[in-house]
């Protein structure tokens, strides 16, 4: 794992609210959430802001990656 943020204690009693309701721990409710960003965020915008090229093939908003992962 790379850089680990902390969380306030806002977020961390979301996030601790939303693990309860998947019935998940935090760690597989945030990864969840992580997921389903690439949905509702603009993914355009994305990647206009990115400062790190050299993940675009693992990224989730890169839209050609996802098409490529969902065949797989």
């Amino acid at each position: 794992m790379a850089y680990t943020p902390e969380l306030s204690m806002k977020s961390s009693c979301t996030l601790r609210r939303l693990a309860w309701a998947l019935d998940m721990p935090m760690t597989k409710a945030m990864e969840k959430v992580f997921e389903y960003l690439p949905e509702i965020l603009d993914s355009e915008k994305v990647c206009r802001s990115c400062r790190d090229r050299s993940k675009c093939s693992d990224c989730q908003f890169n839209f050609q990656a996802r098409i490529h992962d969902e065949i797989e």
